[in-house]
């Protein structure tokens, strides 16, 4: 199978985006005091890192370069996070409700690629997306549980 040029871009862009959540994870646990969301956001930050690995050795196995960090779009994501949690009482809660709103994003973006028709993934390609997409899916319904809990 032809690992074409649109490929690679769409696997940088996942590598971007998964450079941002590990950024992004890192960020948001140094905010919580909350010890269980301290250690949820590391080990997401943890999951994003080795996500970052996987998609890096995939776009290698086709002779691809990966990029190299992250995104424009990322770094505003969490500049954000920082000046809504300086203006708000519950942090916990708007941080969750960022991560909520990131991860509804990511998803997103992995079905896009995942559902495009104008080229095939190869299997190795198309399992590891699917894998990470069910990861961040479960990563976004824990978080629905605690900003539950901390509303």
């Amino acid at each position: 199978m032809k690992y074409t040029v649109e490929m690679s871009n769409k696997l940088n862009e996942l590598l971007e985006r998964t450079y941002d959540a590990e950024k992004g994870f890192k960020q948001v646990a140094e905010k919580v005091d909350n010890k269980t969301l301290k250690e949820f956001f590391l080990d997401r930050a943890k999951q994003r890192f080795n996500f970052g690995q996987e998609l890096k050795s995939e776009i290698l196995s086709f002779g691809q370069a990966p990029d190299k960090g992250g995104s424009t779009k990322g770094t505003l994501h969490r500049s954000w996070i920082d000046f809504k949690s300086l203006f708000t009482s519950n942090n916990e809660e708007a941080v969750l409700k960022e991560v909520h709103r990131g991860e509804k994003e990511a998803i997103a973006t992995y079905n896009d690629i995942l559902q495009d028709k104008d080229f095939v993934l190869p299997p190795s390609t198309e399992g590891l997306l699917m894998r990470h997409r069910n990861a961040i899916r479960e990563t976004l319904e824990t978080a629905e549980i605690f900003e539950s809990a901390v509303s």
